[in-house]
């Protein structure tokens, strides 16, 4: 069972990282041009790929990390000065 659901495994993650390498835009990206990346998780299969999903693309920011200010019209102090 182990010889079967280890490699999928593998193929998963390389598949996904492929598909998310193809898909990231240039400006996300860190470290490496996209081909060389390309080529990193197709030659080198499991560390490629989970180099990609560790370094290869930049984070998004969490929602504690975004930056804080109005949300809407009723949260702008300035707008609600202006009533």
């Amino acid at each position: 069972m182990a010889r079967v659901i280890i490699p999928l495994l593998i193929l998963a993650v390389v598949v996904y990282a492929l598909v998310d390498c193809i898909q990231t835009d240039e400006s996300e990206q860190q470290h490496l041009p996209k081909l060389v990346w390309i080529a990193l998780i197709v030659l080198a299969p499991p560390f490629g790929a989970i180099a990609w999903i560790m370094v290869g693309r930049r984070r998004r920011p969490s929602p504690q990390q975004r930056p804080s200010g109005p949300r809407g019209p009723d949260d702008d102090p300035d707008f609600l000065r202006g009533l």
